[in-house]
């Protein structure tokens, strides 16, 4: 009876040691996996010195190797130089990004499991604008072959610069589109005619300021 229990605790014995050698090598299959790359959004936001719109929240996604999404912890930093020489912004350990100066730069997040990835979304600090932005043509308003690019400055609050933060818009995409504040006239383009141009920002829009374009046709 003895030997029969003996050979039972055997048994068990080996039993156990299959289980666990299994458990062993499942988990052999199932490696964690690791961070390849980080997303940091809202996608290129825009934020106003002064007290009103001056914040954005950043978040940071990680890609990993099994090809999920999920968040992942990161260090948060800044990158750009406004125009009073300041940072254009600061950023706290969670992500809260507030404008300091105008100008544009860059919020950058890295990996605190691997330093060496990062990810980064532009930023763009702008003028607190209290009022519609005026607009100056630097060299005329008439685009024509031998004038196919016409620039543009915008000022609001009584002067501040906002050339650079401004979003031009024209209203006939076919003749000309704006480069930042230049407008050029469209490769290939045979027509003529008037529209207009306009820069907005922090909600208010320029007057409308007429543009020709003269010659391109017969």
């Amino acid at each position: 009876m003895s030997s029969k229990k003996s050979n039972l605790r055997v048994i068990g014995a080996f039993a156990a040691l299959a289980a666990l050698a299994l458990a062993v090598s499942c988990r052999g299959f199932f490696v964690k996996p690791t961070l390849t790359a980080i997303a940091v959004g809202p996608v290129t936001p825009t934020i106003f010195t002064g007290a009103t719109d001056n914040t954005v929240q950043m978040f940071a996604v990680g890609t990993f190797s099994d090809g999920s999404n999920s968040s992942t912890p990161v260090t948060w930093g800044i990158t750009g130089t406004g125009t009073s020489g300041q940072a254009i912004a600061t950023v706290t350990s969670s992500g809260l990004v507030t404008a300091q100066s105008t100008g544009a730069g860059s919020v950058t997040a890295a990996s605190n499991i691997l330093p060496s990835i990062t990810g980064s979304q532009p930023l763009v600090v702008s003028v607190a604008c209290t009022s519609a932005p005026i607009v100056v043509a630097s060299n005329g308003t008439t685009l024509s072959p031998t004038e196919p690019s016409l620039t543009f400055t915008a000022s609001c609050n009584s002067g501040q610069d906002i050339t650079a933060v401004a979003t031009w818009f024209s209203s006939n995409q076919n003749i000309a589109t704006f480069s930042t504040n230049v407008l050029s006239a469209v490769a290939g383009n045979t027509t003529n005619g008037s529209f207009f141009i306009t820069a907005s920002a922090n909600g208010f829009t320029s007057t409308q300021t007429s543009i020709t374009a003269s010659s391109f046709g017969p």
